[in-house]
């Protein structure tokens, strides 16, 4: 399994849930140095990007972009699947589009976790699944013939109401069986949701693409309470070799949750095993 950390740009806003807030050149850098073997970017927008410079800087360093997220698209422009407003609707899908055209060029997935939006107060379930369902499938129509893959995230009933553990995003992968969507579990997430990680992960073996790691209190692993060894024994058991990716808080500082996860995580470039 590979190591990944997610940062953002230097004018990312609180709700960027990433440890490095700097210039993406400068990240990518020390993430290297670290020990890291790939740096996810949460962005607002593709245009955020540098693309030449990054790939320049990735080149020289033999780092990756493994995932684009796109929270912020969400959490600070308000567009999202969900959303009664077409209009809005299809400045989501144009937006993720875009982060898909993106990742092409990085040879990266597509995270679409909180931009699939909500359930709003007197809609029903169905309504906001069908129109999540619809923009979902017209990203798909985009990311597969460039050979993109779009990963759904399940997130917490705290930060959102629609698709919140691993069983409900399983079957939307199921449901609309389209070759380049997969699952994103979340350990930090699942923590809240999933009555079982070995349970969860074991079902969802064979559609899982990406993992975000975090502690139970999302701080750097070894800084809770979760039983990591036993999920890192799960997921070796059912054939994940991907990257686990640090979504963590910035603390005590950035420098040491960093210095805190690549410490933690590199136990797992050896075999990990609880008798």
């Amino acid at each position: 399994m590979k190591l990944g950390i997610a940062a953002a740009g230097p004018a990312a806003p609180p709700s960027a849930f990433v440890t490095f807030r700097d210039e993406f050149c400068r990240t990518i850098e020390r993430a290297a140095e670290l020990g890291f073997d790939g740096v996810e970017l949460a962005l607002r927008t593709p245009e955020e990007l540098d693309v030449p410079a990054v790939a320049a800087c990735l080149k020289a360093t033999g780092m990756e972009i493994p995932c684009i997220s796109t929270g912020q698209v969400f959490a600070t422009d308000g567009l999202y699947f969900t959303h009664p407003d077409a209009a809005i609707r299809q400045a989501a899908l144009d937006r993720v589009i875009g982060m898909v055209r993106l990742a092409a060029e990085l040879g990266a997935v597509v995270n679409t976790g909180r931009v699939r939006g909500l359930v709003h107060e007197g809609e029903s379930v169905e309504t906001a699944k069908a129109r999540y369902l619809d923009c979902l499938s017209r990203c798909a129509d985009a990311a597969e013939p460039l050979g993109v893959t779009l990963v759904i995230e399940p997130v917490n009933r705290y930060e959102i109401n629609f698709i919140n553990n691993c069983d409900e995003g399983l079957a939307i992968v199921r449901q609309l069986g389209r070759r380049s969507l997969r699952l994103m579990p979340d350990l930090f997430h699942m923590n809240i949701e999933d009555a079982s990680f070995e349970a969860a992960l074991t079902a969802a073996r064979d559609v899982i693409a990406y993992v975000h790691v975090a502690d139970s209190n999302r701080l750097a692993p070894g800084w809770g309470h979760l039983p990591l060894d036993a999920i890192f024994n799960v997921l070796s058991e059912i054939g994940y070799d991907g990257y686990l990716t640090c979504e963590i808080l910035p603390r005590p500082t950035p420098e040491e949750a960093a210095r805190q996860a690549v410490s933690y995580l590199a136990r797992i470039r050896r075999p990990v095993r609880i008798a």
